[in-house]
């Protein structure tokens, strides 16, 4: 029998570690009677838990749901893949959205319409930020497709589309398996078109189909064989040797990262780019952690008027700038409030290159591009040596008197010296942004947010997913009241998953990003007892330790416990702070944010 309890699974790895000092005494796990299911079974069920694995696919999120059961008795059969059931589907997307950033692609399982347009939401999220997420739904008995029947968990028509078209709206590619005899086309040209497009997939399994046999599923699979993107070589040298002729010919030219570099996989050879020209280099907000900041030329985050202190300047006072991958709406210009000139500007996208107002270059690759391109310029470090002699370096927040209410800045100082290479950090959307941006992150230390789609609750099941794709690092979460109560729940998934992140709650009573763009009493949310929610999560069973604290004095002594005789246990830490205390970054591009949505109408 298959057993859903990932206390089994990770017995060997939980017997190797040093003595818990949070863990608990508790009953043995109950066993359930769970479809017996062969090892050498070659259904549909099977093969595609095969694929996941084989693309990287360890752990499966979903929520049950009686069009998915037997889908799910199969994923459970194949031992190198492990189901973490959620408390709902949007943060079972949300999780498949952390693990994707983790490690490269995520799935997630809901049933059908009430599960999938929960988890649509998601997806958007997810397709948005160009992360290879597979949805698969559990569908309806390929027998009731065209016969004019109403079934449950639909809107009470016969026409079983609708789900469909919504996921084409946010998803790459969509497959729906009603038949075995092209069932194993439809699914490996999902998942190796989520790869290859880096974008999520939709996959609709019909309920009744997972426990077939059929010739096509064997029990190896072929491997999949993607065939691999190549650049027109004839592009690519007339594009380098006029982008090279543009920068070797500019007085100060710079580089910025954008967050396309993930997808185009193109990290190293933006960095081979930074060492062979010795130009300043920055990155856009949602870029922070693509590009080491320790690197000697590294000089902060470009994002307007609120940018690291004197990136703008050198910036935008620059006779040239590359952007490689960068995405350009009304949050990242900060309300469109950018200066740069496309006169001055290449803007290198994954699969193209366009130049200054002129020539754009298609079918090249990004990285072809810029290792190309590192071969052809002088070094010129003249931006750099600008830069250096303006910056100052920022000050530590000034020490308060003792017991003296916690100040943000006071936290963000204490989160910075929490970091190392076997941390990772996750930012939810609100003025985390802003006082995450500022961390200076060492060396293999991870950066997440969700910037394009900044869907408020986003970050509960990302760290969810990004703790159980990266097990080898510790999560450190900064998350606000507001967000952190439409996707709470799955923080007692965190606990049932063994995991050990440090999630930093920001009480200050609401929507304080909502508050700097326009204030209303909308933007006041009803206060919880916060340690007292996740206290009832927890329940005496798993490894989770609570903390509230409202002075700096209090702070350190729960990071010490966290860091220290808990650091194997989930660590939720309340900070109650002012409801005014925001980072003067939120206070400047809020106002620009909303002189940009108040703009009148043009005229007709």
């Amino acid at each position: 029998a298959v057993c859903f309890h990932r206390h089994l699974a990770m017995a060997a790895f939980d017997d190797a570690l040093p003595h818990d000092p949070c863990s608990l005494d508790l009953p043995a796990p109950p066993r359930y009677p769970f479809t017996k299911i062969s090892h050498s079974c070659s259904s549909l069920g099977r093969h595609l838990a095969r694929r996941l694995v084989e693309v990287g696919v360890s752990d499966v999120f979903a929520v049950p749901g009686d069009f998915n059961l037997l889908l799910l008795d199969h994923l459970l059969a194949e031992t190198r893949l492990q189901l973490v059931g959620c408390c709902n589907e949007l943060n079972a997307g949300y999780a498949a959205d952390g693990y994707a950033r983790a490690r490269g692609v995520g799935a997630c399982v809901v049933t059908f319409t009430v599960g999938g347009l929960s988890v649509l939401n998601a997806i958007a999220g997810a397709y948005s930020e160009n992360l290879p997420v597979i949805c698969i739904v559990g569908g309806p008995n390929s027998n009731d497709y065209g016969t004019n029947r109403i079934l449950h968990h639909t809107i009470g028509l016969a026409d079983f589309g609708q789900e469909l078209r919504c996921f084409q709206q946010v998803t790459c590619h969509q497959a729906v398996v009603q038949d075995l005899e092209n069932a194993h086309e439809l699914i490996d040209s999902a998942i190796s078109t989520a790869l290859l497009q880096s974008k999520p997939v939709y996959i609709s399994i019909s309920c009744n189909l997972p426990g077939i046999p059929h010739s096509s599923f064997s029990m190896e699979p072929v491997p999949y064989a993607l065939s691999p993107r190549l650049s027109n070589t004839q592009s690519l040298e007339v594009a380098v040797e006029m982008a090279a002729a543009f920068l070797n010919g500019a007085v100060k030219p710079v580089l910025v990262g954008g967050p396309k570099l993930r997808v185009a996989k193109a990290g190293a050879a933006f960095l081979e780019l930074a060492d062979a020209s010795a130009y300043a280099v920055a990155v856009m907000p949602s870029a922070k952690g693509q590009f080491p900041e320790t690197h000697p030329h590294f000089i902060g985050t470009y994002w307007g008027a609120v940018s690291s202190p004197f990136c703008l300047e050198i910036v935008e006072s620059a006779d040239a700038y590359l952007f490689a991958g960068p995405i350009f709406n009304d949050y990242s210009s900060v309300g469109y409030s950018l200066l740069c000139r496309k006169e001055n500007a290449i803007f290198v996208e994954p699969d193209r290159v366009r130049i200054a107002n002129g020539h754009t270059f298609g079918c090249i690759l990004m990285k072809d591009f810029l290792q190309c391109l590192a071969k052809k310029l002088r070094r010129n470090t003249t931006a750099f040596d600008n830069y250096k002699r303006i910056f100052v370096p920022v000050g530590d927040p000034p020490k308060g008197s003792p017991n003296d209410p916690l100040r943000v800045n006071m936290l963000f100082y204490h989160i910075q010296n929490m970091l190392s290479s076997k941390t990772a950090v996750i930012a939810e959307t609100g003025d985390s942004w802003f006082n995450c941006q500022k961390l200076k992150l060492p060396p293999g230390c991870g950066y997440e947010f969700q910037m394009q789609y900044g869907s408020i609750g986003w970050s509960v099941g990302a760290v969810l997913g990004y703790a159980q794709a990266a097990p080898d690092k510790r999560v450190i979460a900064c998350i606000g009241d507001g967000s952190f109560q439409v996707t709470a729940q799955d923080v007692a998934t965190m606990i049932r998953c063994n995991q050990k992140s440090i999630i930093f709650l920001i009480n200050n009573g609401g929507y304080t990003i909502e508050v700097e763009i326009h204030d209303g009493p909308y933007n006041i949310i009803k206060n919880w007892n916060y340690t007292g929610v996740v206290d009832a999560f927890h329940n005496g069973e798993g490894n989770c330790w609570t903390a509230k604290v409202r002075t700096e004095e209090e702070l350190v002594e729960a990071i010490t416990i966290a860091q220290g005789e808990k650091k194997y246990c989930l660590c939720f830490i309340e900070c109650i702070v002012h409801k005014d205390d925001t980072s003067k970054e939120l206070l400047e591009w809020g106002s620009r944010v909303s002189a940009a949505n108040s703009r009148a109408p043009n005229p007709q």
